[in-house]
């Protein structure tokens, strides 16, 4: 009997105390929640520390693999020219986060060591007898590559400043020999132009022509309601997003701080870039979705490179607030490495949504989808910015499909 007691009492406190114990379960769980900026900084990690770990120690040609779409039109030269693509993007995405000082101490020591493979990767690139050793001059997709690369150091001049004068000037060599190069009449135009801008931001002799060309041809594609041509044709991809925008918006920086000739052009391109801006949130599902549209689709996150770039550089619309646009882009980062698929023994796979060769094109090598790094921009700004500090708001998608009463959407034409 006194063991039947003894054996009941047992049970008893262990049902009176399961609610204490599912509490306190639920209160370290919670407490592992992260915060929409440790998410981002785990998922930045993840994607960029393959290429940078490995050039740093000089290995990113052992390591990376030699993967190319299925759709390749040049499979061995397009193998050549994807470790400057890979270096190119990856950096120009997290440049604005190694320019920041201070955050908590975990990411102060994580970027500490970021800026040390950054700069030891740069140095291995530019090093004629390392194995990570990167010709700017084996071809006309050197000049994207390049000019990404030129984007990185105009985003984080903590780069520049922190590269010995004779890698500064191999840089600037490496970049000014892709001049011999014709871009493409599009959007490359503008790659042209990045090169100059970065040469002219950093006291080096530019070429004012290939910035002006590029600037007035951009002039003449605008087609209204925020939106370029890509050439001389309009196509409903991404590329207003990728390129475009972010590429005009620098330039606008970079130029209009040398010269006062394009006011006028200056300012209808802000006003471009913010209604841009708008289209580019509304176009992000309640679930991080978006129509999956155009080439380049595999790009990923880079599909909101331009909204990205507005909340880095504080210049959304009055529209947006910068809690809506976190969760946004919060919820498409979710959305487009969520799949189990999405890297294959850690480096990224061809696809939007997990491993999907079909997506890839004609152009696309292992490097090439590592420009979904510049969705990570606002992490450039600090954690006590309104971007990150503000409460989580519901972004147009969400509210529009909830029920709520919202205000309508007009084109503009802003020529």
């Amino acid at each position: 009997m006194k063991f039947r007691n003894i054996v009941l009492t047992f049970a008893v406190l262990l049902i009176l105390g399961a609610p204490a114990m599912a509490q306190k379960k639920a209160k370290n769980a919670k407490a592992e929640v992260l915060t929409d900026r440790q998410f981002w900084l785990q998922q930045m990690d993840k994607m960029v520390r393959p290429v940078l770990y490995n050039l740093a120690k000089d290995s990113l040609r052992i390591a990376m693999p030699k993967v190319t779409s299925i759709h390749i039109d040049n499979k061995e030269h397009r193998i050549k020219v994807q470790y400057v693509e890979v270096l190119g993007r990856v950096l120009s995405g997290i440049a604005p986060w190694l320019q920041l000082e201070g955050g908590s101490p975990a990411e102060v020591a994580l970027r500490k060591q970021y800026r040390e493979w950054a700069i030891q990767g740069l140095k291995n690139a530019l090093d004629s007898n390392a194995k990570d050793f990167m010709n700017f001059d084996i071809g006309g997709q050197q000049l994207v590559d390049a000019s990404y690369v030129a984007f990185a150091l105009v985003r984080a001049p903590w780069l520049w400043e922190n590269l010995d004068k004779k890698n500064q000037e191999l840089m600037m060599k490496s970049i000014v020999t892709t001049r011999r190069f014709k871009p493409v009449f599009s959007n490359w135009l503008l790659f042209s132009a990045m090169n100059e801008a970065f040469l002219a931001k950093f006291g080096y002799s530019w070429d004012p022509m290939r910035v002006d060309y590029a600037l007035q041809q951009m002039e003449q594609w605008y087609t209204g309601d925020g939106m370029y041509t890509d050439g001389t044709s309009f196509a409903f991809d991404y590329y207003n997003s990728y390129v475009i925008h972010p590429y005009l918006a620098a330039l606008v920086d970079i130029i209009g701080s040398k010269t006062n000739a394009y006011k006028e052009m200056f300012e209808k391109i802000k006003k471009r870039n913010e209604r841009y801006a708008v289209i580019q949130e509304r176009l992000i599902n309640a679930d991080g979705t978006y129509p999956a549209t155009g080439r380049s689709i595999i790009y990923r996150g880079a599909a909101f490179h331009h909204l990205a770039d507005m909340a880095w550089r504080k210049a959304l619309p009055k529209q947006l607030s910068p809690a809506q646009v976190r969760c946004a882009l919060t919820a498409v980062i979710r959305k487009t490495l969520e799949n189990s698929t999405t890297y294959k023994n850690g480096w990224l796979t061809i696809g939007l949504y997990g491993d999907q060769p079909n997506l890839g094109d004609f152009y696309n090598n292992q490097g090439s989808p590592y420009i979904a790094s510049n969705i990570f921009l606002p992490l450039g700004l600090p954690e006590t910015d309104t971007f990150w500090s503000a409460p989580a708001a519901k972004w147009s998608a969400q509210k529009i499909w909830s029920g709520e009463n919202f205000e309508n959407d007009h084109s503009a034409s802003l020529k």
